[in-house]
């Protein structure tokens, strides 16, 4: 699919895997891949002033589709000039379709051919959503990628369920391309099809023939063990189009994006990052440590010697982080967030680094040394 607002060229393959070093070119800049996506779920990263994203390197934010139509709504966001406008973030952003939501509130949504009926989890109220009606919404949002409406299959659940899921998804899909007009928003479809080999394949092998700008890879990371999920990325990836960006969706613990980048992702998003934060959570190169635990009272290091985020070069100790947990103070949030978000864009850094260099799998033995996927 030809569109001069964006291009995506690979600049590199490691030799050692098939990891890729790439660039997406976007409206509103380029994003350098693989890359992590930090989550502002509401128009906002939690804990997170948007000065401090442009200072820990993010590129790219997500949005949620979903949450966004309940409130605000997308027409307010409309009015106030879009996304970019009413969060003041001038990079790329991407929203996702809403669709896990949806289908996550599976005590009250009705599936239907036409779309999905669904009780708000604010005031209770009905609404329904559609493939057109998502498309309406995203658009209005006016991110640079929306992703296409699919219906996300639980884990597990059965061989018929998940290929009624995946062809539902394959007849949304082209309903969306056919309701999206807006020529500066790309917009991705999303591979389907649970656990199971050859759907997985169907669905990819579907999908490419779309000619889709990108392509997202959802129901995965949904409870099943990661050894299956890796082995699901190396089924579908000789049968995604090698110049379209591809899209891990929901997954981005440090192991799961060294992990996928080597199978050939280019994009990752996870809320794990500002989640574990706000519980004292923190991630380093050595595995997580929890600072609200009483081991690190006395602890005067700061969260990672030679981390270069604002947290640890201004010297806020452990001891002090524990304490403002604790006491529940918002700092601990801002703290350790930003340290988290840091630490994750640069371990991305890293690996297109040891991408470049042709050493990917020579950097995860490192990671794995050093202890950093504990």
């Amino acid at each position: 699919m030809l569109n001069p607002n964006f291009r995506f060229e690979i600049l590199h393959i490691c030799k050692q895997s098939g990891a890729r070093l790439g660039r997406l070119h976007t409206p509103h800049g380029a994003i350098e891949t693989p890359c992590y996506m930090p989550v502002g779920t509401q128009a906002t990263v939690k804990a997170m002033l948007p000065r401090d994203l442009y200072d820990i390197g993010a590129m790219i934010l997500l949005a949620n589709t979903y949450h966004l139509f309940e409130r605000p709504g997308h027409e307010l966001v409309r009015e106030a000039g879009g996304l970019h406008a009413f969060m003041r973030w001038d990079k790329p952003i991407l929203t996702d379709s809403g669709g896990y939501q949806v289908f996550s509130l599976a005590s009250t949504n009705k599936i239907k051919e036409d779309g999905v009926e669904f009780r708000s989890v604010l005031d209770g109220r009905k609404h329904f959503f559609t493939p057109e009606s998502v498309m309406e919404i995203e658009q209005a949002l006016g991110a640079d990628i929306a992703m296409a409406f699919d219906e996300c299959a639980p884990y597990p659940c059965d061989h018929t369920y998940a290929k009624a899921a995946m062809e539902r998804t394959h007849r949304w899909v082209e309903r969306c391309q056919s309701a999206h007009t807006r020529q500066d928003q790309a917009l991705f479809g999303i591979v389907q099809g649970s656990v199971y080999k050859e759907l997985r394949i169907q669905s990819a092998k579907f999908l490419a023939d779309l000619d889709m700008i990108g392509y997202g890879i959802g129901g995965l990371s949904v409870g099943e063990p990661k050894p299956i999920m890796y082995e699901m990325l190396e089924e579908i990836m000789p049968h995604m189009p090698q110049a379209k960006p591809r899209y891990l969706m929901g997954v981005g613990s440090p192991d799961c994006l060294v992990e996928g980048a080597i199978r050939g992702v280019d994009m990752f998003d996870c809320v794990l990052q500002t989640r574990i934060a706000r519980n004292g959570l923190a991630l380093t190169g050595q595995g997580k440590k929890m600072l609200r635990n009483a081991a690190f009272a006395r602890d005067f290091e700061v969260i990672e010697p030679g981390c270069d985020c604002y947290a640890c070069k201004s010297g806020f100790t452990r001891a002090y982080i524990r304490h403002l947990v604790k006491c529940k103070e918002i700092l601990a949030s801002q703290l350790i967030t930003l340290h988290n978000l840091r630490f994750s864009l640069r371990l991305m850094e890293q690996v297109r680094q040891a991408i470049q260099e042709d050493r990917l799998l020579d950097f995860r033995r490192e990671l794995i040394a050093n202890g950093a996927f504990e």
